[in-house]
């Protein structure tokens, strides 16, 4: 008899923990690895506007290129229709920098690598929520090797920088860590 109670508790708890986990697995919370939190029930749209370069140093892609990254970024990783006018996230800037320097130089004092940033200025409104507006600045790096040509390289350093910014840029304005 004592076996018996034994075993029939035991069912109960199973059956309580499958009540249990069925109960969690059917909640609605839902979690995004790309890191976004946005309040769709709030926040429908997002303009995203083309950022123009007002750097003094100019490489005529790199616009394009980074302006068609931002608006893939958050078409990829999130719900936002992209509209022209009046969304309720708008998303614009420009960017203000794009220079190479010297980063390490050979014994013989010559230039063995060199770095090339990026810096872009970007202005958020929440129109669901003021309170996370702002005015930001990212800026990425890339080195290169200097017995490389530039401009063999040049598309590829400037597609990791954007990358780079895109996600700064994403992370602040809809992750909310």
């Amino acid at each position: 008899m004592d076996l018996t109670n034994n075993k029939n508790n035991g069912m109960k708890r199973l059956a309580a923990l499958a009540v249990i986990v069925v109960t969690l697995v059917s909640c609605s919370v839902s979690y995004r690895f790309n890191g976004a939190s946005i309040d769709y029930t709030k926040t429908k749209t997002i303009q995203i506007a083309d950022f123009p370069i007002r750097s003094s140093y100019v490489w005529g892609p790199m616009a394009s290129i980074f302006n068609n990254e931002l608006k893939d970024i958050f078409a990829r990783n999130t719900r936002l229709i992209q509209v022209r006018n009046n969304g309720d996230m708008k998303i614009e800037g420009e960017i203000t920098q794009y220079s190479q320097r010297n980063k390490a130089v050979t014994a013989e004092g010559t230039s063995a690598q060199a770095e090339l940033s990026m810096t872009v200025n970007v202005r958020f409104t929440n129109n669901a929520n003021h309170t996370e507006d702002f005015e930001r600045q990212f800026t990425a790096t890339a080195s290169f090797e200097t017995t490389t040509s530039f401009t063999s390289v040049q598309e590829e350093l400037v597609t990791q920088m954007v990358e780079d910014i895109t996600d700064q840029i994403f992370n602040a304005t809809v992750a909310n860590w």
